[in-house]
């Protein structure tokens, strides 16, 4: 499916089936081009992948100015992908996510670059691939640069889970570091109590930062220091460690935001940084 003209932006909804996985719910995916006049490059656009956050939510085709921002003004393309564990695929959709958060989610999205870049060879640059997202967008972000370096060159993380077993005692939601790691039916939800260290291990495996030895793309890391969803410890150990590593990367600080980064100065701050991060590295 295609909408837009000459002068405008267009949108493509692709659906794929991807081999992987137990479930038998599509992937569906959001491509969005600039129009002809905006396009950059030698022929061939680079192209930022998003996968939204959540995980259980998802990108429909309406308006986003970000995103508008990033594509028509950018002259990037635009792959948003609904992996599965999104909203909308019914309830097995759902639930094909919870337990194997870090591989199921990660492969869906690598499967969907992948397949776009293979069916749109003739406009698209596979040696130009970035990946943007926030929370749930972000770790896969990590994960997605630490496990398939040569795919993803740059990425822009916003309020990211970089570490599961640092995360889940400083969290507003702790069954979610628990269900999204070990599966449905993994967290009592009558008592609290600190996770064993066999439930440490597995978050951190499950987490971004098992893979940040392999992590070669710059990084840009926002933060919102009233976080209380996703804490900015979680952001700002993924940053140190990609500095002691010697990776670029850089860290954008919003004191009085919190998990959205939308108060009106810092949503456009941080657009127009992301903006910058991808021109220079992209």
């Amino acid at each position: 499916e295609k909408n837009g003209d000459d002068e405008n932006m267009s949108y493509e909804v692709l659906t794929m089936n991807p081999p992987h996985g137990n479930a038998n719910i599509p992937v569906q995916c959001i491509l969005l081009l600039p129009s002809e006049k905006k396009r950059i490059g030698d022929g061939k656009m680079p192209l930022i992948v998003v996968p939204h956050g959540g995980p259980h939510s998802c990108t429909s085709t309406a308006y986003v100015p970000s995103y508008r921002y990033l594509c028509q003004q950018g002259g990037y393309a635009i792959l948003h992908v609904n992996y599965r564990g999104s909203s909308g695929f019914g309830q097995d959709g759902i639930e094909a996510l919870p337990g194997s958060c870090g591989t199921l989610d990660v492969k869906d999205v690598v499967y969907a670059t992948e397949t776009i870049l293979k069916s749109h060879s003739s406009i698209l640059n596979a040696d130009r691939v970035g990946i943007c997202g926030g929370s749930h967008g972000g770790y896969l972000s990590g994960h997605c640069t630490g496990q398939y370096p040569d795919l993803f060159k740059v990425s822009a993380m916003r309020n990211p889970v970089t570490n599961i077993a640092t995360m889940v005692t400083a969290t507003d939601i702790m069954d979610w570091c628990y269900i999204e790691t070990f599966g449905i039916g993994q967290y009592d939800w009558t008592k609290f109590r600190g996770p064993t260290k066999e439930e440490l291990a597995g978050m951190w495996e499950a987490s971004p930062i098992a893979h940040v030895e392999n992590v070669r793309a710059p990084t840009l890391v926002a933060l919102g220091m009233s976080d209380k969803r996703v804490p900015p410890s979680q952001g700002l150990e993924f940053y140190h460690t990609l500095r002691s590593k010697g990776v670029k990367t850089k860290l954008l600080v919003y004191e009085k935001d919190d998990h959205a980064i939308d108060i009106v100065q810092s949503e456009a701050d941080h657009w127009m940084n992301i903006k910058l991060w991808f021109d220079e590295h992209l």
